[in-house]
């Protein structure tokens, strides 16, 4: 009987260690292989900037195609090789080291709502800090999207839903190279519907780009930069 409860008990630790370990967010590298002697390793992302916010229903910015899409703005000060953009939702208990934090997300950290996240990054046609303003008037380049990405944690249903791209700079094309300027986070649910809850999103470089800055509106990006 003593042996039963103990092997009880290992289980449900075995269960609860586990769930805590499907639950940790792994290094996040970049695509970009470098040779070091006889070792072919990927290069790091040096420069991670991290942005923890909340998405409520009803609050969206746009809907595209029946789906309600929100949008973070990113300022990228300067070239770079390849850009990494990754979303985790629920994010109330992830401890993230100088994580931009959107207003509404303190408030709601302690909730266990969350989404099937679905993500895109585009590019804007504004490159100057001066145009920043002018957003309204902007036109958008989708660079890359991603719906379930197996480099990510599980969400609470032990389903793989969060999401995760990386995008190559395509120096030919002036539409599709990482250049200095405004870019945009898109996100939403793979299916239609209410978008609701916690979210991590994070942006990778293999170089180090000082001065990205992160926000949900335009006004609070510009306040950022000055």
């Amino acid at each position: 009987m003593k042996l039963l409860k103990i092997s009880s008990i290992a289980f449900v630790f075995f269960l609860a260690t586990g769930n805590i370990n499907a639950q940790k967010l792994k290094a996040f590298g970049s695509s970009i292989e470098k040779k070091v002697g006889p070792v072919t390793k990927k290069v790091p992302y040096t420069d991670i900037v991290s942005y923890l916010g909340h998405a409520a229903p009803n609050t969206e910015d746009e809907v595209k195609n029946g789906k309600k899409f929100y949008y973070i703005y990113v300022w990228i000060p300067a070239v770079a090789p390849e850009l990494g953009l990754r979303m985790m939702s629920p994010a109330g208990k992830v401890k993230v080291k100088n994580a931009i934090k959107g207003s509404t997300f303190d408030a709601n950290a302690g909730k266990k709502d969350y989404f099937d996240t679905y993500i895109t990054l585009e590019r804007s046609d504004i490159f100057t800090q001066d145009k920043i303003e002018n957003v309204a008037s902007a036109s958008w380049t989708t660079l890359a999207k991603n719906d379930d990405s197996g480099e990510m944690p599980k969400q609470p249903s032990g389903s793989g839903y969060n999401s995760l791209l990386r995008y190559k700079s395509q120096t030919g094309s002036p539409l599709k190279a990482l250049t200095r300027g405004l870019y945009r986070i898109g996100f939403t649910t793979y299916k239609r519907g209410e978008v609701n809850g916690t979210f991590l999103a994070q942006i990778g470089s293999p170089v180090k780009l000082p001065g990205v800055v992160m926000a949900k509106s335009i006004e609070e990006l510009l306040a950022q930069m000055n």
